[in-house]
């Protein structure tokens, strides 16, 4: 979505230029590239940004939502770069025939970034120089640039707080059920929803209400929740969208300890706690989560996890 997208941009890229970027001035252009992998890369987004004035910007985002690092980004990066570059170039020979051999032509810049929402530590090189090896001999001859690093979990939710827009609420909400609710809803200041006050476009509230849905889904809050959440953001008053969320998961948690504890108290404390995370443990399985993210929320083993 562009106005996510510039609002993503406005946030947390510190380029001056990007601050100025309106919805309009971009277009999506990632159908001309993704084909050209063979692996899936369904969370890929190329975008064009027509500045005015000025020669037209690419930026590529690639979304890592699992929690081991991606080591291949940069390479991968290095990819995007040459088709882009070189698609350019044939689009411009085609409107001028022999432009790119002219020494006035210039290529267009790319702006490479990395959206990472998992829970382990980003370690990966940023450079590709780096990346390469003797690259202190032959540093000359290779391609050196580095990505863009926005690794939510080093934001504290007080920093997505400022940014004051719709994508803050998808960022909180993704911090939250990363985090099963714990930390960040201890961390959210009591006067989060009134200085929020968002009135969210009608272009965006089918997106945010089918995002927000699924991070509730992930975070293990029952349907019947969400699906009171949802109807709360249909609906043209009533409560704002987050803050029905959060008071939906705070509910959902609250009745579950509730359960879990009558259920303690009926096949004993230890054996109901246990049958609870193997529950928890299967429903993250079934939406795809990784065996370390199970792991460390349920505290249950490898071989536990693996056997469900």
């Amino acid at each position: 979505n562009n106005d996510l997208f510039v609002q993503f941009l406005r946030d947390f890229i510190p380029i001056d230029l990007l601050k100025t970027v309106q919805p309009e001035d971009v277009e999506d252009v990632r159908e001309r590239y993704i084909p050209l992998f063979q692996d899936s890369r369904e969370s890929d987004t190329v975008k064009r940004i027509n500045l005015k004035g000025q020669s037209p910007l690419f930026v590529i985002a690639l979304l890592e939502h699992e929690s081991k690092v991606n080591f291949r980004a940069g390479f991968k990066m290095l990819q995007y770069i040459c088709f882009i570059l070189d698609d350019y170039e044939k689009e411009q020979i085609r409107l001028d025939p022999g432009c790119a051999s002219r020494k006035a032509f210039r290529y267009p810049p790319v702006v490479p970034i990395i959206f990472y929402d998992g829970a382990a530590p980003w370690t990966a090189e940023r450079n590709f120089l780096r990346r390469t090896a003797l690259h202190q001999v032959f540093g000359k001859y290779i391609p050196s640039f580095e990505y863009e690093l926005v690794d939510l979990h080093r934001y504290d939710p007080a920093e997505i707080i400022r940014f004051n827009d719709a994508l803050s609420q998808l960022m909180l909400l993704d911090q939250l059920g990363a985090l099963a609710g714990k930390d960040l809803l201890q961390n959210l200041p009591a006067d989060y929803v009134d200085r929020l006050k968002l009135n969210i476009p009608e272009n965006l509230r089918k997106l945010l209400k089918d995002v927000i849905a699924v991070f509730l889904d992930r975070a293990a809050v029952p349907r019947e929740a969400i699906a009171e959440v949802l109807e709360q953001i249909e609906g043209s008053g009533g409560k704002p969208m987050f803050e029905a969320a959060i008071a939906k998961f705070k509910n959902a948690r609250r009745d579950g300890e509730r359960d879990g504890r009558r259920q303690g108290l009926k096949e004993g404390e230890v054996k109901g706690y246990q049958q609870a995370q193997k529950e928890m443990a299967r429903k993250m399985k079934a939406t795809g989560d990784s065996v370390e993210k199970i792991r460390d929320i349920t505290g249950l083993s490898q071989k536990t996890i693996e056997g469900l």
